[in-house]
C-alpha cells in the first residue's frame, strides 16, 4: 500500500527551489527509493502535467513511468463519485466545482480515499469559495493531509554529504 500520494506543486517546488535536480540529487534519489519501497507516489494526471513541463522534471518524470505515477484502478471509481459529491454539496461556486472535477488535484484527492493514502502537497486549507483546496478536500472527505517537509521528517529522510565536507 502506497502511505503517500504527492500533489505536482511539491514535485515543482522541490524543482524550483529546495531540492533542484541539479544540486540535490538525493531528494529525487529518494522518492525513487521510497516508491520501489511502495511508500511514496503520485497519479497518472499529475505525472501528465510534470510531463507538459518539457523540462529536466519532465524527464525525471518521464523516467519514473507508472510505477511511480499510478493511473487509476477500478477502486478509485467509485471514490471519484463521492469527492465529486463532497465538491458539489458544500457550497462552492459552480465554477469551483467544475475546475476542481477538470484537473488533477480531483483524481488525487479520489486516488487517496480509495486507497487510504495521506496526500502531501504544499497547498494550506482556506475558506473560501471560490477555490476547491486539497487540504478542504482532504478535511471533508477524512484522509490525512501534509506538507512535504512533515512527510520526510515522518519518514526520516537523510541527506547527507557523504564526504562531510561542502566543495566550493
Amino acid at each position: 500500500m502506497t502511505a503517500y500520494l504527492i500533489d505536482t506543486n511539491v514535485f515543482i517546488q522541490a524543482k524550483n527551489l529546495h531540492y533542484g535536480l541539479d544540486f540535490c540529487p538525493a531528494f529525487w534519489d529518494w522518492l525513487a527509493d521510497r516508491n520501489d519501497a511502495g511508500k511514496v507516489a503520485s497519479i497518472e494526471k499529475v505525472g501528465d502535467e510534470l510531463l507538459a513541463g518539457e523540462d529536466d522534471l519532465a524527464i525525471w518524470a518521464a523516467s519514473r513511468g507508472d510505477r511511480f505515477f499510478l493511473p487509476p484502478d477500478e477502486a478509485v471509481l467509485p471514490a471519484l463519485r463521492e469527492t465529486s459529491d463532497w465538491a458539489s454539496g458544500h457550497g462552492y461556486r459552480a465554477a469551483a466545482v467544475a475546475t476542481f472535477l477538470q484537473v488533477a488535484d480531483y483524481w488525487l484527492i479520489a486516488h487517496a480515499l480509495a486507497h487510504k493514502c495521506i496526500v502531501v502537497t504544499h497547498e494550506v486549507p482556506a475558506d473560501t469559495s471560490s477555490k476547491i483546496k486539497i487540504p478542504n478536500a482532504c478535511i471533508g472527505l477524512g484522509l490525512r493531509c501534509m506538507s512535504p517537509y512533515e512527510m520526510l521528517r515522518r519518514e526520516r529522510a537523510r541527506f547527507v554529504l557523504g564526504t562531510g565536507r561542502v566543495e566550493v
